[in-house]
């Protein structure tokens, strides 16, 4: 099954919510960061893709009808070369600043000296792949930032404007059911994973736990909107 959509924004950009409302528009799963722990074989095949080795995405992402989050939005061209017919969603907080006040105090937070046993792929996973295509300094702020801004304006520069949303949690429903030919649904666009929400990952965390909230909301609110 070929992608209909290429989530290009980074992660902190409401890509749990785009998750969820994506699965709702296209029928089909979404992937995003949380598959990763569903598929823990995922983790090594991301790590060879950040160091150069050729990935048949074709077969990684089988099953899904979109992309949303870290690590795909790290490879979105070669996610969209692999989908030519899919539309590319870039999704954005309202400026660079907000953005690293969030992810700052999130995803970023996490430290590798003091994840889980069972993570530890998952953050050298993570480490790799954020060193190669994003930044390798993401905690500190002007790098991360910089980052940032670059991404989103490589995404601009390259994806034509007919094949392109600049999709803002805000925006809701309206964008993307445009690029997608679909009728706006009567309920709400999902927002969940707010700052607030987000667990603290520490040694003495299991991954179960670390986990529950966002597979409770990301899977959860999915379902019932389907």
């Amino acid at each position: 099954m070929e992608l209909k959509v290429v989530g290009a924004g980074v992660g902190r950009t409401g890509t749990l919510s785009l998750k969820a409302g994506l699965e709702q528009l296209t029928g089909s799963p979404c992937y995003h960061m949380l598959e990763v722990f569903g598929h823990p074989e995922h983790a090594a095949l991301w790590r060879q893709a950040a160091e150069g080795a050729p990935v048949d995405w074709a077969a990684m992402l089988d099953g899904y009808g979109a992309t949303s989050d870290f690590p795909a939005c790290l490879f979105w061209p070669e996610i969209l070369e692999a989908n030519p017919g899919a539309v590319v969603v870039l999704s954005t907080r309202r400026d660079s600043q907000a953005w690293w006040e969030s992810a700052s105090q999130t995803i970023f937070a996490i430290d590798g000296e003091q994840v889980p046993p069972e993570m530890a792929d998952w953050f050298e996973m993570w480490r790799a792949v954020a060193t190669a295509r994003f930044t390798p300094d993401w905690t500190d702020r002007d790098a991360a930032i910089a980052a940032y801004d670059r991404h989103n304006a490589a995404v601009r520069a390259s994806v034509p404007a007919d094949r392109l949303v600049d999709w803002q949690a805000g925006d809701g429903w309206k964008p993307l059911c445009g690029a997608l030919g679909v009728p706006v649904p009567d309920d709400p666009f999902p927002h969940l994973n707010t700052r607030e929400e987000f667990p603290q990952v520490d040694a003495d965390t299991s991954l179960s736990d670390a986990l529950e909230e966002f597979d409770r909301s990301g899977r959860g609110a999915a379902q019932d909107a389907g």
